[in-house]
């Protein structure tokens, strides 16, 4: 039925994602959607924009994305601040080779979008430093909380680790690595309370970005009106047991 209802109002665009659930407070179901321009003979969207439907009033509420096109756009609905209300979590692919993700969260009280938040933030915030050292290590640096890891690359395969270091295991020359940002943010409530954590995934790559030698997962917690590093581990690919 809302369906119909926003045929008129969405004019160009169509509702490429929908979800019920009260955002604004009031215990009443919302309608929260999701609309955008479709692309002929392709997934990808243009002109993602936030709507919400107001279930109590029908007032309509328009929030404007700032990174606006891609795939698969979607909309989670969990309380991250403690409230005891939904957010809205909004997470849409860009489709590039690093796999790079839009996220975005609002929280909706009182109908009033405040944008909780920014993936552009949190890249801007979390840096790194890759550094491959000699005896096929590689040193990963996380910068915010100044924490250091050794990632033992000498599973890697003969083939690629002789590009790279000498007979002795020494470096041939110096190489620097990176991390992409953020690939994945994903709500789980760890400790069980309702209020949901975020579990952000971003690649550490070597000499390449197909050169991959694992992810940064950093847990994010609400705190203090904001959300902080609450913990963080380096994930590793394996390799199959040698016989």
């Amino acid at each position: 039925m809302y369906n119909c209802y926003f045929r008129a109002y969405t004019m160009n665009s169509n509702i490429v994602f929908s979800i019920i659930g009260d955002v604004n407070g009031d215990r009443i179901p919302d309608y929260v959607f999701l609309t955008g321009i479709s692309t002929p003979g392709s997934p990808f969207i243009q002109n993602i924009t936030l709507v919400v439907r107001d279930g109590r009033t029908g007032r309509i509420t328009r929030v404007p994305l700032s990174e606006n096109a891609g795939y698969n756009p979607r909309v989670f609905l969990g309380d991250f601040n403690g409230d005891g209300v939904n957010d809205i979590l909004v997470s849409i692919d860009s489709g590039g080779s690093g796999a790079i993700m839009y996220h975005y969260i609002y929280s909706f009280i009182n109908n009033i979008p405040q944008l909780i938040f920014d993936f552009n933030e949190y890249n801007e915030e979390y840096k790194y430093d890759i550094i491959y050292k000699d005896n096929y290590k590689v040193e990963a640096v996380s910068r915010i909380n100044n924490e250091k890891y050794i990632i033992d690359i000498s599973l890697k395969g003969d083939e690629y680790l002789s590009e790279i270091y000498d007979e002795n295991g020494k470096l041939k020359e110096p190489i620097i690595g990176f991390v992409n940002p953020l690939s994945g943010l994903y709500p789980v409530d760890f400790d069980s309370n309702g209020v949901y954590e975020l579990l952000a995934y971003q690649k550490i790559a070597g000499r390449y970005n197909a050169d991959s030698l694992g992810y940064f997962l950093n847990t994010l917690k609400w705190d203090n009106n904001r959300f902080v590093l609450y913990n963080q581990n380096v994930a590793i690919w394996g390799a199959d047991k040698m016989k």
